[in-house]
């Protein structure tokens, strides 16, 4: 591999494709049924995080759907002009802002979220249960190692 001697930076590169690569046929075998409900995958975490967990504030929708707190804000702002969500502001902190579902907004999920789980399914039925359950605490382990800030700059950048 081009100016990498390393090969352990050989396979983590490799396997950093090869993620890339599968999460993009996933999001390529669901979005389709999202967009026909006129939902982004964002716009849909954000309906599907409050199915499951009630109201939230942008901030906890944000780490929720793994957006920033201004498209969060593009994000709620589209669905509430489509009736899906409304705001409500916290009675003991007036700071607070809950996003929360409407009657529509919670029929629409009710009715998308098992459709888009089978969808899921079907995008990785290319593995057996056995090596989902070992894929998914392998996953979780990568993203948490990834998200730890490191000191490590061992590899000088092209700029330097």
């Amino acid at each position: 591999m081009f100016g990498i001697c390393d090969p352990d930076i050989e396979t983590a590169v490799g396997i950093y494709v090869k993620l890339l690569r599968a999460a993009r046929a996933v999001t390529a075998r669901v979005e389709p049924r999202l967009a026909r409900e006129g939902l982004t995958v964002t716009q849909f975490g954000v309906l599907e995080a409050i199915l499951h967990k009630g109201p939230l504030t942008h901030r906890e929708l944000g780490r929720k759907v793994l957006t920033s707190a201004a498209n969060m804000t593009d994000v709620v702002n589209k669905l509430e002009a489509r009736g899906l969500v409304t705001r409500l502001r916290c009675p003991s902190d007036h700071r607070l802002v809950h996003v929360m579902l409407t009657a529509c907004g919670q029929a629409l999920i009710e009715r998308v979220f098992p459709l888009h789980a089978a969808d899921i399914g079907l995008a990785m039925a290319g593995l057996d249960t056995a090596a989902l359950e070992r894929l998914g605490p392998e996953l979780r382990a990568l993203g948490m190692a990834a998200a730890q800030p490191t000191q490590d700059h061992t590899v000088a950048s092209a700029a330097e």
